[in-house]
């Protein structure tokens, strides 16, 4: 036998007893890749499950905070918030039989602006504007989410839950579509009022509380777009509220200073329109219960269709009821809380002033 014969023989022989060898150890660690594998497998089942649970969670804060809005007189019924987050939870989760949620994991609160973007704090007191809620799957409700090959392991379920928090935006600007009365409101009647409280303000543009005792002071309509609005622009606008076109109109005037909204806060001079004409009757009765903005006045200088209010804010009342026989027309309001969701909101939650008193608009979760 010749030397390079017997050292192929070798060589034959050496790779004979490696693939013996690495067969065994090619079993062993097959052993643990399918382990990881499967639990890949379930770690995957429970980011869907726990994404399904984050959306339902966001969609019943998000509609629990809208009824957080308090009614005329600043009540809020916690109640149907708490109801509201409940249904809207499990509407969001169909196929968890019977999914609940804990009282215990919804959370309402007032919250702190200086915490806003820091450690976000909820307090219990003054106006409730935030909804907190806690779906589970776990061993407090629901059960816990069953495993598929992790049982291999011991490992049966998982527990999984998801949190999230909504609050109501306090508005700032009114936009397009922005509800509104051109009814300008002096600023000593509105300071005067409590929230529930009502008046009725007169054609002739005197105002008495619910008694029937004058009040001090004088209303008037006022032109919130072209100067000299006609009785049809001014209740397109009492129903449909403010439009880009009234807008452009009033920054074309240098009345406003952006083209795209009114800032809330603002001071800015509007154009009288005497009276209360018969021509918004229909408009008026059509709102009778609905809530609506209306621009706060201090001071007014000219008199008729010269008259020129300066506007120093603006607040939301209900239109309660209106009469327009013989020369008593008239229109009762009320001072409310109110929900515009085309308000927009203030620029940062840590701010506190610049705001619509007891005006929310469109809700944003924070966390």
């Amino acid at each position: 036998m010749s030397i390079a014969h017997a050292a192929r023989s070798s060589r034959r022989r050496g790779d004979s007893r490696r693939k013996g060898a690495i067969a065994p150890l090619a079993a062993i660690l097959l052993i643990p890749i399918l382990g990881l594998a499967a639990l890949a497998i379930d770690y995957a089942y429970l980011l869907n499950v726990r994404t399904d649970l984050q959306r339902a969670a966001d969609a019943a804060a998000l509609a629990a905070v809208r009824d957080l809005t308090p009614d005329s007189t600043g009540n809020q019924n916690l109640s149907t918030v708490r109801a509201t987050a409940q249904s809207f939870a499990a509407s969001n989760l169909p196929n968890v039989s019977g999914f609940t949620v804990r009282d215990a994991d919804i959370s309402l609160g007032r919250y702190d602006p200086a915490t806003a973007y820091t450690n976000f704090t909820l307090l219990n007191t003054g106006t409730y504007d935030t909804v907190q809620v806690i779906l589970r799957r776990d061993s407090l409700a629901n059960t816990p989410v069953s495993l598929f090959f992790a049982r291999i392991l011991g490992i049966n379920s998982s527990g999984i839950s998801a949190t999230s928090t909504a609050l109501l935006q306090k508005a700032s600007q009114l936009g397009p579509g922005a509800d509104v009365l051109p009814f300008a409101v002096p600023k000593a009647t509105w300071d005067s009022r409590s929230y529930g409280s009502q008046w009725s303000i007169y054609g002739d543009g005197h105002v008495t509380d619910a008694s029937g005792s004058t009040i001090p002071g004088n209303w008037g309509t006022v032109d919130i777009g072209p100067s000299n609005n006609s009785t049809s622009a001014l209740s397109t606008q009492i129903l449909n509220g403010l439009t880009q076109a009234d807008l452009d109109s009033l920054y074309s005037q240098n009345r406003i200073a952006h083209r795209e909204y009114i800032d809330a806060m603002a001071t800015w001079m509007v154009n009288g329109d005497p009276g209360l004409s018969v021509g918004i009757k229909s408009a008026i009765q059509a709102i009778h219960g609905q809530s609506r903005l209306v621009p706060i006045y201090d001071t007014v200088s000219g008199n008729g269709n010269n008259a020129e209010y300066r506007v120093v804010g603006w607040g939301a009342v209900v239109v309660v009821d209106s009469h327009w026989t013989g020369n008593n027309k008239s229109v009762t309001i009320k001072k409310t809380y109110a929900y515009d969701g085309h308000l927009r909101a203030q620029g940062s939650l840590s701010n506190s002033t610049g705001t619509i008193e007891g005006v929310y608009t469109s809700p944003a979760l924070v966390k």
